[in-house]
């Protein structure tokens, strides 16, 4: 699962070196904060995702993981089973309308966005305890 990294300007998404190469990105995803519009928790991602992977894999209920493409714009998804999940949709980001993630910590992602936060990057989870 990826490990998601706040500060007070920023969300960064933390890809492991097994999420890198099956997304077949190079490095994190970085998201200003003020071009995240909405953040939704789900228990099924796949409902979520639109257009064909490209570059990415998909193994379907199993495991989405790289960049979709479609109409709507290009979606980032690191998707693992039937897990709980969170679908951060973005304005004004250069690279990508809509982050699909599977993470456990979904809940502290929301309690965390609305709270005034530290400088330096933190994990969600350890901002909300």
């Amino acid at each position: 699962m990826v490990t998601l990294l706040l500060d007070s300007t920023q969300l960064e998404v933390v890809l492991s070196p097994t999420e890198r190469a099956l997304s077949f990105r190079k490095s994190n995803i970085v998201v200003p904060r003020e071009h995240i519009e909405r953040v939704q928790l789900t228990d099924d991602a796949w409902t979520w995702i639109r257009g064909v992977p490209n570059p990415g894999i998909n193994l379907p209920v199993a495991l989405g993981a790289g960049t979709w493409k479609s109409a709507g714009g290009n979606d980032f998804v690191i998707i693992r089973g039937r897990k709980p999940s969170v679908v951060i949709d973005l304005s004004g980001h250069e690279e990508f309308e809509r982050l699909v993630l599977t993470t456990k910590h979904g809940v502290a992602l929301l309690k965390a966005l609305r709270l005034d936060v530290a400088s330096e990057p933190e994990n969600v989870a350890d901002i909300v305890s």
